[in-house]
C-alpha cells in the first residue's frame, strides 16, 4: 500500500517519476488565467488568517461545504470568524475523499506551511493556529511571496475594459516585484446587451475612453482605445466567458438599430440580442489578431442557476453548472468568419463540458493554417468541473488523439487564491504519469526517452512562454 501523498504522489511508474522529478517539478509556473484581486498584489496584502487566503472567495470549498449540510452563514456569510469559517471546512474535508478539493488541500498545506498531517477536526485548531503563526511572521505568505514561492513567472488577472489597471501599474513600476501581473480583456460585460446594467455600462466604458458611444462603429472606437491602453499595459490575451456561440446573419445598420433601442432603455428581442452578440464577437478577434493577442473562449457554463441565492450574495459564490448547449457548427462559424477576413488570431478552447472534448479538439485542427505558430488554436486545459485528475486526463487524451498533445501550452489555476499553485502541479504529475505509463507499456519507444523529458518541460513551461509572448 502507498502511502498518502508521497513524493511520488500520482506517479506509477519509475519513468513518470522520473520525468516529474527531473524535468516537470523544476519549471517555472505561468498561471496565463485567474482571477485574483490586482491590489491585494499592489498593496502586497497582509492575511489575518489562513481563512482568509483559503475560504475567501473560494466557491468550490463552498460547494462542498454546502453539500455536507454547512450553513450558508459559514460560506458567504459576514457574521462569522475566521476561525469558524476554517472550523467548518475542517469538518468537512474528511468527507471529500475522491473529491478533488481533498488532494488541493493537503498539496496546499503541504507546499505551503510544511504541513504533512490530514486536516480533520481533531488537528484543527492547531492546525489553524500553527497556519497562522508562520502567515504573521513570515512575509512569504503575502501574494508576492507566495508567488516567489512557487516560482510563478507571470500571472494573467480577468479585467474589464473600463478598468483603469492602476494596480497593474504599481507592480509593473516596482523594481522589486519579481513576478509579472499583467491584465487580460475580459470584454463581456459590453456584449452582455441583454443585461438590466448594460446601458449603465456602455455609459461607463464611453466616459472612460472619451467617446460618445452611440452605435456600433462608436462602440468599436472606444472598445479599440481602451484595448490600445491594454496592450500598452503588457496585456496579450483576451477572455470571453460564453454558455454559447451566435451565428444569427446582420448588417451593421441592424446592429445600429438594436444598439440604438438598448441605448433608449428598451430590451431587444432574442433574436437581436443574438445578432448584437454576434457582431460583438467576430469584431473582438479582430481587434485580438491585429494586436497579437491569444483570445479564449471559456464556453458550456451555466452560471447564476439559484435565483434567491444569486440576489441576496450576488455571482460566482459557486451555484453555477456544466450546460449541455451545442457549441461545434456556431463556433466553427465564427472562427471560419474571422479566417476568412485574415484576422483569426491564436485562440485556446475551453469547455466545462467534457463531452465537448472532441468537438473542441476536432474544431482546432480545423483552423491550423497559420505556418510558423505551432498549435495556433489551442484546445484549453481541464477548466473549472474538469481541472482535476479525471478532467484533465480526458482532456489530455482527447488532444493526443486529435491534435498534437506536445504543442499544448498547459495548465492555469482558473483561481481567486494565493495558494492555488499546486494545481500546476498536480497538473504536472498527472501528465508525468500518462506520458510515464505510455512509455513504460510500449506505446511509446523508450529510445525517445529525451524527447519526452522535452515535451513534459515544453508543455509545464515553454510552451506558455514562447506562445503568449510576454
Amino acid at each position: 500500500m502507498k502511502p498518502f501523498m508521497d513524493e511520488n504522489f500520482l506517479l506509477q511508474t519509475e519513468t513518470a517519476q522520473k520525468l516529474y522529478h527531473e524535468h516537470a517539478a523544476k519549471m517555472p509556473i505561468i498561471d496565463y488565467h485567474c482571477h485574483l484581486i490586482p491590489q491585494m498584489v499592489a498593496d502586497n496584502k497582509r492575511f489575518e488568517s489562513i481563512a482568509q487566503i483559503w475560504l475567501m472567495g473560494d466557491h468550490y470549498k463552498w460547494r462542498a461545504m454546502r453539500s455536507n449540510g454547512v450553513n450558508e452563514r459559514f460560506c458567504t456569510g459576514k457574521d462569522t470568524t475566521d476561525w469558524e469559517k476554517f472550523e467548518k471546512w475542517a469538518e468537512t474535508v474528511p468527507y471529500t475523499f475522491r473529491n478533488p478539493l481533498y488532494h488541493w488541500t493537503h498539496l496546499e498545506l503541504k507546499t505551503a506551511f510544511g504541513i504533512t498531517e490530514t486536516l480533520n477536526p481533531t488537528n484543527a485548531r492547531a492546525i489553524y493556529d500553527k497556519c497562522n503563526e508562520m502567515i504573521a511572521n513570515d512575509p512569504k505568505f503575502c501574494p508576492r511571496g507566495m508567488m516567489e514561492h512557487y516560482n510563478v513567472k507571470v500571472v494573467c488577472t480577468t479585467d474589464d475594459p473600463a478598468d483603469t489597471l492602476e494596480w497593474h501599474k504599481i507592480v509593473k513600476d516596482d523594481p522589486t516585484a519579481k513576478t509579472k501581473i499583467l491584465p487580460t480583456w475580459r470584454p463581456d460585460a459590453g456584449m452582455n446587451i441583454e443585461a438590466a446594467t448594460w446601458k449603465a455600462y456602455i455609459e461607463k466604458l464611453s466616459a472612460v475612453a472619451g467617446v460618445e458611444i452611440k452605435n456600433f462603429a462608436t462602440l468599436n472606437e472606444a472598445l479599440q482605445k481602451r484595448h490600445d491602453f491594454f496592450n500598452e499595459m503588457g496585456c496579450r490575451l483576451s477572455d470571453h466567458g460564453i454558455e454559447e456561440f451566435y451565428d444569427e446573419p446582420y448588417t451593421t445598420a441592424e446592429i445600429d438599430a438594436i444598439m440604438d433601442k438598448a441605448l433608449c432603455g428598451q430590451m431587444p428581442t432574442v433574436e437581436e440580442q443574438r445578432k448584437y452578440k454576434h457582431a460583438y464577437m467576430h469584431e473582438q478577434g479582430i481587434m485580438d489578431y491585429n494586436a497579437g493577442w491569444t483570445q479564449q473562449y471559456h464556453m458550456n457554463s451555466l452560471r447564476n442557476n439559484n435565483t434567491p441565492i444569486f440576489e441576496k450574495y450576488g455571482a460566482d459564490v459557486g451555484f453555477d453548472s456544466v450546460s449541455d448547449e451545442p457549441c461545434a457548427k456556431k463556433l466553427n462559424l465564427l472562427m471560419n468568419e474571422q479566417e476568412k477576413a485574415g484576422k483569426l488570431p491564436r485562440t485556446i478552447l475551453y469547455t466545462l463540458n467534457p463531452g465537448a472534448n472532441y468537438v473542441l479538439g476536432t474544431t482546432c485542427g480545423n483552423f491550423q493554417t497559420e505556418a510558423g505558430i505551432p498549435g495556433k488554436i489551442q484546445f484549453g486545459s481541464g477548466w473549472w468541473f474538469c481541472d482535476q485528475k479525471n478532467g484533465m486526463e480526458k482532456q489530455m487524451n482527447a488532444l493526443s488523439l486529435l491534435g498534437l498533445l506536445s504543442r499544448f501550452v498547459g495548465m492555469l489555476t482558473d483561481s481567486r487564491s494565493f495558494l492555488s499553485y499546486p494545481r500546476h502541479e498536480y497538473f504536472r504529475r498527472t501528465l508525468c504519469n500518462l506520458l510515464g505509463n505510455d512509455v513504460e507499456n510500449g506505446e511509446i519507444p523508450y529510445e525517445e526517452i529525451e524527447r519526452v523529458e522535452q515535451m513534459v518541460e515544453d508543455i509545464s513551461y515553454n510552451n506558455a512562454k514562447n506562445f503568449f509572448k510576454f
